[in-house]
């Protein structure tokens, strides 16, 4: 099995290609990814360092938006399964800097695509995002619901992808699945959500930020349930079928991938402290009400996300189960670990 993975050195992705190796018989893998500085391009080298040694993986740099690059991919790989995860990620970022996402979402994404087409491949799996829910939306989040109010540009160009995907299926009878995750967290994760960004602050004795005066809840999904699901969808491409005007019916699905089980924000900073006295990170008799400043919502938030994921258990007999505790204690033996390799003990908050 000839597996592409895009953003392969980023959080999900380089998760994936490790489980991919314990799911599949002598799958050959290529990553690639354009290790951007979007975020520390330390912490995407040392994700791509784990991958070192693995059977038929290899990796190359490159950028979805060039179309040279990935029709060059496409032409040498053949790959029978397109995993695509590289993306210009993170809602708030979308306002300070539009372009990178459609450059990266829209067009990067097209290009995907259209390889797809003229490269024809057994299935497309691809990121969305629980922000394509937009606010006011019913809880849980269910796929049959209408998702056409997206409140920040992140969210519409992972709207735009859905319908990208889903025209393309329908065009070409290319079976694509669109993935909408909920805040995936986990050991090594991404720097600019909530989690790691608090966990650097507490650190450096700085205040952290919680928006809506902590009225919040979040859907937060660990890494290893996300990489799960995501195996069991790859191996899975919706059926092609004929409707009864004689032309294709879109091989297209969409799925929720969460933990199903909403979390309050301030629970949350609750736990993370907790779990970080206990490996070491921040000293037992740190102030956490000390160093929180309660704000207002942010543009682009929303006040709960609630994934509905029976549509996963349905097809695939999965749904994420870790519980919070245990995902952010993972996360605190790792950040104390890699911690301890970048900086002196001594600079732990005491």
């Amino acid at each position: 099995m000839r597996i592409l993975v895009t953003g392969a050195a980023g959080f999900i992705g380089s998760n994936l290609i490790r489980s991919i190796y314990g799911t599949f018989k002598s799958p050959v893998v290529l990553g690639i990814d354009n290790m951007n500085e979007y975020y520390d391009v330390n912490l995407k080298q040392s994700r791509l360092v784990r991958l070192e040694g693995l059977p038929e993986f290899t990796f190359a740099q490159g950028d979805i938006t060039d179309k040279q690059f990935i029709d060059k991919v496409f032409d040498e790989f053949r790959p029978q399964i397109v995993v695509n995860l590289a993306a210009q990620v993170g809602v708030r970022n979308s306002i300070i800097d539009p372009e990178a996402y459609i450059a990266s979402n829209i067009i990067g994404f097209h290009n995907i695509l259209d390889a797809c087409r003229r490269y024809p491949v057994g299935h497309l799996v691809y990121a969305s995002s629980s922000s394509v829910y937009g606010a006011g939306s019913a809880v849980p989040y269910s796929t049959k619901q209408k998702t056409d109010s997206p409140v920040s540009l992140y969210a519409a160009t992972k709207k735009s992808n859905e319908l990208m995907a889903h025209a393309y299926s329908k065009l070409y009878d290319i079976p694509s699945t669109g993935l909408r995750f909920f805040t995936v967290y986990g050991p090594a994760g991404r720097p600019d959500m909530a989690y790691f960004k608090f966990t650097d602050s507490l650190v450096k004795g700085e205040k952290i930020q919680i928006f809506n005066n902590g009225d919040c809840r979040r859907d937060f999904t660990y890494i290893d349930d996300v990489v799960k699901a995501m195996t069991l969808v790859m191996q899975k491409p919706p059926r092609k079928q004929t409707g009864e005007d004689g032309l294709p019916v879109p091989p297209y699905a969409v799925y929720n991938i969460g933990n199903s089980h909403p979390e309050n924000l301030l629970d949350f900073v609750r736990i993370l402290h907790e779990e970080l006295v206990a490996a070491g990170v921040l000293h037992e008799d740190f102030d956490l009400s000390a160093h929180m400043e309660l704000l207002p919502m942010q543009p682009g938030d929303v006040t709960e996300t609630f994934a509905d994921v029976s549509a996963l258990e349905r097809d695939f007999g999965f749904r994420p189960r870790t519980s919070l505790r245990d995902g952010l204690r993972a996360f605190a033996q790792w950040y104390a670990a890699y911690c301890h390799s970048e900086r002196s003990e001594e600079s732990f908050i005491r």
